[in-house]
């Protein structure tokens, strides 16, 4: 099979790591997290197909990290967006959008009565944590330590091996637990009395919440006298259009929403029960004023309209159902070829329908750096991208069929290599986590 060949990709490739720290500016799309033989720059999109600076073309299937869920410039949140462009994006009082945007959203979020708007999921997780700690008088936050990413801000990155710059003692303030284990958070609250703000943590990843996990998680944390958050930057738009929340029957007490929400347009939300909004509030008299979520963009006219066509396409089309089709085609398909070329041990399917991810381990059956640069190589090389498996409405049968095709094609590439050693395969350097104290020492 003739290489595809990525000559402009690598100029940029270049001059992008002389400009910009890391190369780009979300780490999970770095080139420490791909193989050599990669698309270094995408220029556009449409649908599921993506098309690099070579003029490759690829099948899709990491969409924009989880936030496209429509398809790349998908036509009807295309066309709200550029219409309240022609109107102006900022002005220097509320734009009227707003209130129509907050409205809408919280049509969609019953349980919770008000929404402040931002950028990205950072601002809403950090300002959820903001408000537990405001209301509680307390300092601690506990974090689900299952669930790989809630901010980028120091109460997280804190807690990760990625923490340089951060003080300890803000580290210190970052505790764990674990999911579906809820005598990790009793052990927690056990280990720090009276000091615990809020449990912060996805609906669900992989798994369901087993044993009515959610709902002791929230009382046990409201008899302590802590808040219950969920994330659902990811379940949200996804899992169900009300999000995990509604899924699993657990109202919270804050919830945290992006991604998916305006189809790869900047726009996150913070939604939660009056009692605890509105510390932010101008109303409130009786607690210390919570500086919440104040940001320039956060009210930008086109993503909020981007953000109501989104949620017009979810309430007329069947969105969650074709995710969750569409997935499970893909997910069955992956692991008949795999059970095929003999590596189902080594190549596993994880998560739910419409956020999938695979796994990989070498001959000993650890998880494999090198195994999966592998794959996402051969991958690459047969016009599939997929550094996850996360599906959108516009993947169809056909380019789902043609994936599989392409998962068979390097998985028999995979199998060689268990057979005679990665390294004869894998071009270059395999990929690395993000989360790492130091980089690897160049070689001499």
């Amino acid at each position: 099979m003739q290489r595809l060949q990525f000559r402009l990709s690598d100029a940029l490739r270049e001059k992008g790591q002389r400009l910009i720290p890391g190369g780009c500016h979300t780490y999970a799309k770095g080139d420490d997290q791909y193989p050599v033989l990669a698309p270094g720059h995408i220029v556009r999109g449409k649908g599921c197909r993506v098309w690099d600076s070579d003029g490759n073309e690829y099948i899709e299937y990491g969409m924009g990290n989880r936030a496209v869920s429509l398809g790349h410039a998908y036509e009807p949140v295309l066309a709200a967006a550029r219409a309240q462009m022609e109107q102006g994006v900022n002005f220097v009082r509320p734009a009227a959008i707003e209130v129509a945007a907050a409205e809408k959203l919280l049509g969609f979020v019953p349980h919770h009565e008000m929404v402040k708007f931002s950028k990205d999921g950072s601002d809403a997780t950090s300002a959820a944590v903001k408000i537990a700690r405001a209301y509680t008088r307390r300092d601690l936050i506990a974090i689900c330590g299952d669930h790989p990413f809630f901010a980028v801000d120091d109460w997280f990155i804190g807690s990760t091996a990625m923490h340089g710059g951060i003080p300890e003692s803000v580290r210190a303030l970052t505790v764990k637990f674990r999911y579906n284990d809820i005598d990790s958070a009793k052990a927690l609250l056990d280990a720090y009395p009276g000091r615990i703000a809020g449990f912060i943590l996805e609906p669900a990843r992989g798994d369901d919440p087993q044993g009515n996990f959610l709902h002791a998680l929230q009382d046990l944390a409201h008899a302590h006298g802590a808040l219950f958050i969920l994330d659902e930057m990811i379940t949200g738009f996804r899992i169900h259009e009300w999000g995990g929340q509604h899924k699993y029957g657990v109202t919270p007490d804050l919830a945290t929403w992006g991604k998916a929400l305006a189809n790869g347009f900047s726009v996150s939300a913070l939604t939660g029960k009056r009692e605890y909004m509105r510390l932010g509030d101008l109303d409130q008299w009786d607690k210390p004023r919570v500086f919440l979520m104040s940001t320039t963009h956060g009210g930008e006219t086109h993503g909020l309209s981007a953000m109501m066509a989104t949620l017009d396409v979810y309430a007329e089309h069947g969105v969650i159902a074709h995710l969750a089709r569409v997935g499970e085609r893909l997910r069955g398909g992956i692991e008949r070829a795999a059970r095929a070329r003999g590596v189902d041990r080594h190549v596993t399917v994880m998560g739910m329908p419409a956020n999938l991810v695979f796994g990989t381990t070498d001959q000993s059956g650890k998880p494999s750096q090198a195994f999966r640069s592998l794959l996402l190589q051969e991958l690459i090389q047969r016009g599939v991208l997929a550094p996850s498996l996360v599906v959108s409405f516009a993947h169809k049968d056909t380019d789902i069929d043609r994936t599989i095709e392409a998962f068979d094609g390097a998985l028999a590439i995979y199998a060689q290599a268990l057979e005679d050693g990665v390294e004869r395969h894998l071009v270059g350097r395999p990929s690395n986590p993000v989360y790492r104290t130091f980089n690897p020492r160049p070689a001499s």
